[in-house]
């Protein structure tokens, strides 16, 4: 199951095979279909995603600059283990990050991307009953890719999107015991409301509650 969107670096028109395969090859780490500590075999990525042996590879070493992928000679290529210790310290640097990237939104959203904003909004309205797990999780994703979009801050981007990737594979770790999961989606509601009416202080407490929240609800489940 990969759902994980594409990487920030290009647009889809526009991406190497290299950017494709590490698109793919994320996705799976993230949603630990590749199991976390398992080997990783680059004829078998070849084979399932149809990349030669030179996409794979750069797609590795970027990936392994994002400790998603432990490297050791003579040994291999791993995957890197998700280590639930290191939620909070993903959630230190994801509270600071995150939160100026809301206040940012607030701030530089263009009407384009207001339009966006009110069509995510849409989406988390028309939520009914018992959602789809998959659908909630590109859900959460679209939201915080969006809103880090709306910093027009590439490196602000880039950098928030590394974090949220780890903290999305912790997330992963407790899926089958999160009981809120759609409450914590549709909490994104006034995160969005805030963004999109240039409201810089309650996009900020909007996104703080919902970091903290996140990590309280991660440490109930596991």
């Amino acid at each position: 199951m990969i759902l994980a969107a594409l990487p920030l670096r290009a647009n889809k028109s526009n991406l190497s095979q290299s950017d494709e395969a590490y698109s793919q090859i994320r996705s799976m780490i993230v949603s630990l279909e590749l199991e976390p500590g398992s080997l990783i075999n680059e004829g078998e990525l070849m084979t399932q995603l149809g990349f030669g042996r030179t996409p794979i590879r750069e797609a590795l070493r970027a990936l392994a600059s994002e400790k998603l992928v432990d490297v050791y000679p003579r040994r291999g290529m791993f995957v890197a283990s998700v280590d639930v210790q290191n939620l909070s310290s993903i959630s230190e640097v994801r509270a600071v990050l995150e939160i100026k990237a809301a206040s940012l939104a607030a701030q530089r959203s263009t009407p384009e991307d207001r339009e966006i904003t009110v069509a995510l909004m849409a989406e988390i309205d028309a939520l009914k009953g018992d959602p789809d797990m998959k659908k909630l999780i590109q859900l959460d994703q679209r939201i915080h890719r969006h809103i880090y979009r709306c910093t027009h801050n590439s490196f602000l981007e880039s950098s928030l999107e590394q974090y949220y990737g780890h903290a999305l594979r912790i997330w992963f770790l407790a899926l089958d015991r999160v009981e809120d999961l759609s409450e914590a989606v549709i909490e994104h509601r006034a995160l969005l409301k805030a963004i999109r009416d240039n409201d810089v202080e309650g996009a900020a407490k909007a996104m703080r509650d919902h970091v903290e929240g996140f990590e309280g609800s991660i440490r109930k489940n596991l």
